[in-house]
């Protein structure tokens, strides 16, 4: 029998998933000899030795019985006339560099492993118990090779029944790098103690008390969710009167507060285990878990802590991060216990090191597709294969609910969620984030940075700083621009399209705020050529937190008096002083911009019908609008579409008389249902009307207001009614944690915006 000799490199999300007991296996099964080793970031390196058929059986092995978390990119093969081995063996990691392996992200407890911590084994009650199949990677590793020097997990020298699992390549947990045990592993305290840490932190939860609970990528904080007044004190710690909470429970108990269909089941069943946004099953449920909503996220139990909490917990929990909205999660223990003083009556924390934070992923069903709001723990470090050129860029997003983005080699790497970078701790993280990024992806220096358009965020004040430093060339991308080419990339999409961009805020050329928005692509070129009617955005942010401010403008813009206005604004609550400041900034257009954004035009119809009038989380009077339309029936009213210049403009302003005008007389819930439907079918003409103008074929949605399921599903209805299909978002958010995708994408094709409208109402000047 002859022997030949194939060396094999396998490249993608290779290493930290049992990839190289899985060959051995298959090897030794096969009767073949060689070896198998980890290279760092280029993959995993493999000699097969042995007769061709079993060489082809194996290839065929590797390429379609690979581990469940194993994903091939690439598998290459070149015949080499190496000494022939006697056996099969797994050598020790090598470090070539390259780009043809990914670390692979944290992983929920798989079932083995919540069946021994469960049951009876010597992992029994062990809160850290994990395999090759499941556990922390990205939040504990400090670089690659991913091997256990290189993680937290090195400060834990296993004993010996761990080590002799961790050596056995037939073993669950050969090389899975952070097995442990009660004899060798990490520890938790309850409240600096470890005697009966867990049964404790079970008895103060039940007894309604609030618990911080560190996990793996940072704290959260836990109470009875089924308890009205704990959450309420929760809330009036943290300064959180309304947004809503996520809850944890395993899915037979949450089914008790929540609906769920079979794909929204899969959906919390993932390997990354999201909070999964989802109906409460009636509204008096959890009612001040999510004030408001007619939804609340969800998530299952996804580390052995979880787990242990409730094998003896009977009731859903509050998960909600341990920090201020929009700032880093707290992941040091110092720091934990000091932040935390005041707010959590007890503290639940282990000794083990997080080296990466990282949230929670959220998804939600919009329109029957799947959506990320937000893309973190669990997905990340896997890359998307975006093909962007050949230049290494940085894009670094916007500035809320930011992450940033690196390309290299036909490598797109969206980073975990950042947050909103407005102080020096979150600007501190994303600086620390890049820096560790660039490191585990080995991606190259860019030679391009990205970021928004937008001069005064932080975000692009620091592109100047790395571009200048490393004699990068600097990419300004407007905000909406970022947005379609997201959408475009993540549908793999390269023609000439339509794209509708709803959102609340994007900086405009012109220093306008842009917001609802229709774009084309044609080769390199992004045109605006629709948006919404501009009105004033009167005292700017304020506005976006006080949105009755956006209700007068939309008045003003309709041709109201001032007299009219203040009398309306009177019966709202506003005071007579504020009513004069407010007039004159929109009639003399101080602090005023212009804006044509659909999320402010939805912020100022929540305002209207008296569903919110104060925003105290971002989004909370559009998302309360989308609850309050539930179950309501659209009215037959239908803003003006007209021409203005080389675009067309929807007249919202027009419309927006005619609602006031019903007010008293129709529910709010169909006057809500009204205004996103007015919304959804304005822009979906305007699409339209420029596809046949312009002969194109694709049309696109991306943008913040892209969450809200009557919006999305009416521009689907209508898009198939003339027979396109909208493209929106699979693989990141239509929200700002896309933008650096985009802006990584606009760079890379080489994209310039040209606005052919301007903003500023033809018949008015600033």
């Amino acid at each position: 029998m002859s022997v030949e000799s194939w060396r094999i490199r396998a490249g993608g999300v290779v290493q930290g998933v049992g990839f190289r007991p899985f060959v051995y296996r298959m090897a030794r099964h096969r009767g073949l000899s060689g070896y198998v080793r980890n290279l760092g970031d280029a993959g995993v390196d493999i000699l097969i030795q042995g007769a061709t058929d079993a060489l082809e059986a194996f290839l065929t092995d590797l390429k379609q019985r690979s581990p469940a978390l194993a994903r091939l990119d690439h598998v290459d093969v070149q015949r080499t006339d190496h000494e022939i081995m006697s056996e099969f063996v797994i050598e020790a990691s090598g470090d070539e560099g390259g780009a043809g392996g990914q670390l692979p992200p944290d992983v929920a407890t798989c079932e083995a492993c919540v069946g021994e911590i469960l049951g009876d084994s010597r992992f029994h009650g062990y809160w850290a118990t994990s395999c090759t199949d499941c556990g922390p990677r990205f939040t504990v590793v400090e670089g690659l090779p991913y091997d256990r020097p290189r993680t937290s997990m090195a400060a834990f020298p296993m004993c010996a029944d761990c080590a002799a699992e961790y050596g056995n390549p037939l073993d669950r947990r050969y090389h899975a790098q952070t097995t442990a045990c009660a004899v060798c592993g990490p520890t938790l305290q309850f409240d600096g103690e470890m005697h009966d840490a867990l049964p404790r932190a079970v008895r103060a939860l039940a007894d309604g008390r609030i618990v911080a609970v560190k996990g793996i990528g940072g704290t959260h904080i836990a109470c009875d969710a089924t308890q009205p007044a704990v959450i309420q004190t929760l809330r009036d710690r943290l300064g959180r009167p309304s947004q809503p909470f996520a809850i944890m429970g395993p899915e037979e108990l949450l089914r008790e507060y929540v609906q769920l269909t079979a794909e929204a089941a899969a959906e919390l069943a993932r390997s990354h285990r999201p909070i999964v946004v989802v109906p409460k099953r009636d509204q008096t449920t959890l009612p001040n878990v999510s004030p408001g909503l007619h939804t609340v996220g969800a998530m299952r139990p996804y580390t052995g802590l979880h787990h242990l909490l409730f094998s003896s917990i009977e009731r859903p929990l509050v998960m909600t991060s341990a920090n201020r909205p929009g700032e880093p999660m707290l992941v040091e223990n110092e720091r934990i216990r000091k932040e935390l003083r005041g707010i959590a009556d007890h503290l639940l924390l282990h000794d083990r090191r997080i080296v990466s934070r990282c949230d929670d992923s959220v998804r939600r069903q919009v329109a029957g597709r799947w959506v990320f709001l937000r893309r973190s723990r669990g997905l990340v470090p896997q890359g998307l294969r975006w093909k962007l050129g050949s230049e290494s860029i940085l894009a670094l997003g916007a500035e809320s609910d930011l992450t940033f983005a690196l390309y290299d080699r036909s490598l797109l790497t969206v980073s975990q969620h950042i947050g909103t970078v407005d102080d020096p701790d979150t600007l501190q993280f994303l600086r620390e984030a890049i820096t560790h990024l660039s490191e585990l992806t080995r991606a190259r220096p860019p030679s391009v940075v990205a970021c928004d358009a937008h001069p005064a965020f932080l975000t692009s004040q620091l592109a100047e700083e790395i571009a200048s430093s490393g004699a990068a060339r600097l990419v300004r991308v407007q905000h909406h621009a970022s947005h379609l080419a997201a959408v475009l990339m993540d549908n793999d999409v390269r023609e000439d399209a339509v794209g509708i961009a709803l959102d609340g805020y994007g900086y405009g050329p012109d220093g306008s705020a842009w917001g609802g928005e229709l774009l084309i692509v044609r080769g390199r070129s992004v045109e605006r050529v629709g948006s919404l009617a501009p009105v004033r955005l009167p005292g700017g942010d304020l506005a976006a937190r006080e949105p009755l401010r956006i209700v007068a403008a939309y008045w003003k813009a309709a041709g109201w008096s001032d007299e009219r206005v203040a009398s309306e604004l009177e019966k709202r609550g506003m005071t007579a002083t504020a009513i004069g400041v407010l007039l004159r900034q929109i009639d003399a257009g101080v602090n005023a911009p212009w804006t044509t954004s659909a999320g402010r035009f939805l912020d100022a119809v929540s305002a209207l019908l008296g569903v919110c009038a104060r925003r105290t989380y971002e989004g909370e009077p559009a998302m309360r609008l989308e609850a309050a339309a539930v179950g309501g029936h659209p009215l037959p009213l239908h803003p003006q579409l007209t021409r203005q210049g080389a675009g067309w403009r929807l007249d919202l302003p027009g419309w927006f008389e005619e609602l006031t005008d019903l007010a008293g007389e129709v529910s709010v819930q169909d006057m809500a249902a009204t205004a996103q439907q007015a919304l959804a079918e304005g822009f979906a003409r305007m699409a339209l009307a420029v596809a046949e103008e312009y002969r194109l074929r694709c049309i696109a949605l991306s943008g913040g207001v892209a969450y809200n399921d009557h919006v999305v599903s009416t521009i689907l209805r209508l898009c198939a009614a003339h027979g396109f299909d909208l493209l929106t978002h699979q693989h990141v958010p239509s929200g700002d944690g896309g933008v650096s995708a985009g802006q990584a994408a606009y760079a890379g094709l080489g994209w310039t915006l040209h606005d052919l409208m301007g903003t500023m109402p033809s018949d008015q000047t600033a």
